[in-house]
């Protein structure tokens, strides 16, 4: 389960903005939305230097891949940084449900759980629990821990089977894709020892859930199937199943 601790930080992960390319108007640049996202997990001074020069991008979202969309006030929700989250606020960003948890407004998680029953266990961005976002925001939250720790379900996680040593190397390797922009697919371990799915220099390692039969669900992406198909006992393939959308690839070496 992804938690707010185990969750990479962006922050630096990309370097200087650039001017956007003359076609891109009036759409945001795409390098600019994902570090602005990015910066938003921990790295203030830049997310000032970027919404100062584009303040729209206070409200900017990016997709981590599998529909993962983050926004900026969601990389600040759950990696707990409130003054973030505030100067996003303060410049338009939309707070969500996550972000009033990790502030530690109970009255507002209240009223919105009171007037839905059973949201609190949707999953937020990289498929985080409101009671980890809650936990996320420190002292000032704890009341708001408590109130959902009494709730009872606003922690649920993904179904996560084990495998064994030999259902892991059989899977783990590179996957050309055969039906998709994205050229290649690799299976292997996150930073942090997660099974994951990755595809190279395009879309971050995704910790993948094992819900039994080698089908398996990408953090923050429960709707998306990823499928293993075997000759015997060799993998040969998986596909990759988001509703009627079915990418495949074919396993290499």
């Amino acid at each position: 389960m992804f938690s707010s601790s185990r969750v990479l930080d962006f922050s630096n992960s990309l370097s200087g903005a650039s001017p956007p390319p003359r076609g891109s108007f009036p759409f945001q640049d795409r390098d600019l939305v994902r570090e602005i996202v990015a910066a938003s997990h921990g790295n203030l001074a830049r997310v000032k230097e970027l919404v100062t020069a584009r303040p729209a991008l206070a409200r900017a979202s990016w997709d981590w891949g599998f529909g993962d969309h983050e926004a900026a006030i969601d990389a600040a929700s759950h990696i707990g940084n409130r003054p973030i989250a505030e100067f996003l606020i303060a410049n338009g960003a939309r707070p969500t449900i996550f972000t009033m948890a990790m502030l530690g407004r109970v009255e507002a998680v209240r009223a919105i759980v009171d007037a839905m029953p059973g949201v609190q266990r949707t999953r937020g961005p990289h498929g985080i629990t409101l009671l980890a976002h809650a936990k996320a925001g420190g002292a000032p939250a704890a009341d708001m821990v408590s109130y959902l720790e009494r709730l009872g379900d606003a922690d649920p996680r993904y179904p996560n089977l084990p495998l064994s040593d030999a259902e892991q190397a059989a899977l783990t390797g590179d996957y050309a894709v055969e039906n998709a922009t994205v050229e290649r697919l690799r299976i292997g371990r996150n930073a942090s020892g997660d099974f994951s799915i990755s595809a190279p220099d395009v879309m971050i390692d995704r910790a993948l859930f094992h819900q039994g039969g080698l089908v398996f669900n990408p953090a923050g992406a429960e709707a998306v199937k990823i499928r293993f198909q075997l000759e015997g006992h060799r993998v040969v393939s998986l596909t990759v199943e988001d509703g009627a959308t079915i990418v495949t690839a074919r396993r290499l070496g």
